[in-house]
C-alpha cells in the first residue's frame, strides 16, 4: 500500500500544479502530451488519485493518524 500510496501522491501534486500553471493560461499535460487519450487517462489518473487519498489519508499519515502516530517527528 505505501507504494500505492506515494504514487497517488505524486499525481496529487502534478495535478495540483497543472492547475496553478492553468490559472496563468498555461497547461503543462497538454504540453507534454497534446490533446490525445493519453491526456485524459491522466486526468482521470489524477482524480482517482484525489479520491484514493482523500478516503486513505488518515490511515496512512503520520501527522493525522492516531495519537500516537501525531507524536511521531519527521
Amino acid at each position: 500500500m505505501k507504494g500505492l500510496h506515494t504514487v497517488a501522491w505524486i499525481l496529487l501534486i502534478v495535478g495540483g500544479l497543472n492547475w496553478l500553471l492553468e490559472a496563468f493560461g498555461w497547461n503543462l499535460v497538454e504540453a507534454i502530451f497534446g490533446s490525445s487519450v493519453l491526456t485524459t487517462l491522466i486526468y482521470i489518473l489524477v482524480g482517482l488519485a484525489a479520491i484514493y487519498e482523500l478516503l486513505n489519508h488518515k490511515k496512512t499519515c503520520r501527522l493525522c493518524g492516531s495519537a500516537s502516530g501525531a507524536a511521531t517527528t519527521v
